[in-house]
């Protein structure tokens, strides 16, 4: 059985802020096998990842790109700044290639929980640093070290809505790999390899609203997975460019 747990009581997150005291706070007892997944949001605002737009000067390929997709242009110089690449583009939408190799819309800038009106959050630097630094300050205060999941919504290739996935992992297997094992029937499995940390996440997210304040979720019931060390993180989630099909 996995059981999902939204944890109350988190106060708006700012830059500086002990994230690992206001989880446990919230969570209270957390066990070696727990999975605390994380809202990507607060983690970036504890670390400062944000910007008042006010104080942004657009560039012209920014106020060129705002014409074309109707934008605001400081809001399309944030997203220039957070890409590696402009992968696909028609009016409204920027799918863009992040400098951690997501895929994604907008580069992962957003606006909406952002604390304060004309402000975007910014994904973390490194989300898997992110991730191991939060596990280790949690051992430190509590002794344990669950695993960590930090948490974004991507939309996805062919299929319509969003999807909580792993951008930061530290404790927890990202993947599952049953090829070479054999499925109920015996037969020899190929190509199946079962994104653990993003099911997780998406796991997680189903226990809280977009709009409720809970941005961290403990899971319990995937110790099977929660190793000591931190593994790979979410860069083992990233397909490589050139088994990429579709950009």
């Amino acid at each position: 059985m996995i059981v999902a747990a939204a944890l109350p009581g988190i106060p708006e997150i700012h830059a500086g802020d002990d994230l690992a005291a206001l989880l446990v706070a919230a969570a209270g007892t957390l066990a070696a096998g727990d999975v605390l997944v994380v809202a990507h949001k607060i983690v970036s605002k504890a670390e400062g990842r944000t910007l008042a737009l006010a104080d942004i000067e657009p560039g012209r390929r920014a106020v060129e790109l705002a014409a074309e997709h109707g934008k605001d242009a400081r809001l399309v110089e944030v997203i220039l700044a957070e890409s590696e690449q402009i992968v696909r583009s028609r009016p409204g939408v920027l799918i863009c290639r992040t400098r951690h190799g997501f895929v994604c819309a907008n580069a992962g800038v957003d606006a909406s929980n952002a604390g304060s009106a004309g402000e975007v959050v910014l994904l973390p630097s490194d989300p898997d640093a992110s991730a191991r630094a939060l596990r280790r300050r949690l051992h430190a205060l509590t002794g344990v070290a669950p695993a960590i999941v930090v948490a974004d919504s991507f939309g996805r290739a062919w299929r319509v809505g969003q999807c909580d996935v792993a951008i930061g992992i530290a404790g927890l297997a990202a993947l599952d790999d049953w090829r070479g094992r054999r499925d109920a029937a015996g037969r020899a499995l190929q190509a199946t390899i079962v994104a653990v940390a993003d099911e997780a996440a998406a796991a997680a997210d189903l226990t809280r609203g977009k709009d409720s304040r809970e941005p961290a979720v403990l899971l319990r019931g995937l110790e099977r997975h929660v190793s000591e060390g931190d593994g790979p993180g979410a860069a083992a989630l990233v397909r490589a460019r050139e088994d990429d099909l579709f950009l």
